[in-house]
């Protein structure tokens, strides 16, 4: 029985991969005459017919916008949008569903605390965050510290894809403001020590974010035992719908920052000489919602709690270690990213090949991943590479798809070679 087999059987008797394909029904395509093989999880995940169902049945049995309405498609409206912010709110564990912000996405969850916070910020204050930030976690800070004086200091990264953490020490100081730092990288994988790194910058009175839209895919994480003042995440990462997302912000620094956007649902009272703001968290959400997006969102972390997380956890870490020992069968190939503590995905070249010409050649062989700089630019500048191809693997993934992708990638070196 060779190791593939082995590893396949044991991981299978806890967690059936082949049964729970069968909940989403995307995966049952071919793509350019193959069986979809899709390894780009770290982009967007796939959605399980619960979640499409629950979206569906929101639209044909219970539409109407929320919170107002004096009728019953309102009541049910209202019911299951608030139903799924509870959702949410166990999910993260939260202390209280006022600190469940609903977004478009962790994108513009981490802006509207960027603006938020700017009231906070003054002239040689400082924001931590790192070299393996999403432009998303980098960006609002830019444009924030432009306004206000303050600057933005990277936290180094080691070769091997962890975070510095002489580098974050050294960085610590009575002038930084506000540390806000990814919990899993989306092009390493890494698993950062988030909870060592907000308990330091809170004995400090540093205010903290953690973006977890990498994390929350693989692992559930609680908000009060990380204890930190903000955590972002996408739905459409965690098998949910695009186009919401989430901001856990802890009461008291949500009561003190000012709205985001005015208008709708974010008032109390309007009047031609001032206007006063609705309670949280409704303060921070102008305009009618995503009301089939959050239904759906509650639907997918329903869904997730339907499974066994620990045997998830379990098969996706021997997708990872399979990956990792055929690396070898695969001339020039190399890793980028080889920290101690991972989710699994996998960013990698091969000698003398474009990654944009992996990921092209990869999808006529029916096998999905992402290529280019995956929205991470400084993290490329410093390993010196214009870009990665990134292999990002989910619980529905089979050890089979990563003995298929690596014959496709040997395909592909063969090719060029």
């Amino acid at each position: 029985m060779s190791d593939m087999s082995v590893a396949s059987t044991a991981t299978r008797k806890a967690f059936d991969a082949q049964a729970i394909r069968r909940d989403f029904p995307i995966l049952s395509q071919q793509v350019n005459g193959k069986p979809l093989v899709y390894l780009d999880n770290g982009a967007s995940a796939q959605k399980p017919a619960a979640v499409l169902d629950a979206m569906d049945r929101y639209y044909r049995e219970m539409h109407s916008n929320v919170h107002r309405g004096a009728h019953t498609l309102g009541d049910r409206a209202t019911a299951a949008f608030e139903g799924a912010r509870e959702t949410v709110r166990s999910f993260l564990n939260a202390s209280s569903t006022q600190e469940v912000i609903w977004t478009k996405g962790t994108t513009e969850a981490i802006n509207l605390v960027a603006n938020g916070l700017a009231q906070k910020l003054k002239a040689g204050d400082e924001i931590l965050v790192s070299h393996m930030e999403h432009h998303a976690n980098i960006v609002p800070w830019q444009m924030v510290a432009e306004r206000t004086g303050a600057k933005v200091v990277p936290i180094l990264v080691t070769p091997e894809g962890e975070l510095d953490m002489e580098s974050f020490n050294s960085l610590l100081s009575n002038r930084t403001r506000v540390l806000a730092i990814t919990h899993v990288s989306n092009v390493l994988g890494t698993i950062n020590p988030v909870a060592d790194m907000v308990s330091q910058a809170k004995a400090r009175g540093i205010i903290t974010l953690l973006d977890g839209a990498q994390a929350v895919p693989h692992f559930q994480p609680d908000v009060q035992a990380l204890d930190c003042d903000f955590y972002v995440f996408s739905s459409h990462k965690l098998f949910g719908p695009t186009g919401i997302g989430v901001l856990y912000g802890r009461a008291a620094l949500l009561e003190e920052m000012p709205p985001y956007q005015g208008g709708g649902e974010m008032i109390e009272r309007v009047t031609f000489e001032g206007t006063t703001w609705n309670t949280l968290p409704y303060k921070f959400e102008a305009g009618t919602p995503a009301i089939a997006e959050a239904v759906g969102l509650g639907a997918a972390i329903d869904y997730l709690n339907g499974l066994d997380r620990a045997a998830m956890e379990s098969a996706e870490n021997a997708l990872l270690n399979r990956a990792n020992q055929l690396v070898e069968t695969v001339p020039g190939m190399s890793i980028i990213g080889t920290a101690k503590h991972k989710v699994p995905v996998m960013s990698f070249k091969i000698e003398g090949l474009h990654p944009s010409d992996i990921g092209t050649l990869l999808d006529q062989q029916g096998i999905a991943i992402r290529t280019g700089h995956h929205c991470a630019m400084p993290l490329m500048d410093f390993y010196g590479v214009p870009g990665t191809a990134r292999a990002s693997f989910a619980f529905y993934n089979t050890l089979d798809e990563v003995e298929q992708l690596f014959t496709a990638l040997q395909k592909v070196q063969r090719l060029f070679a």
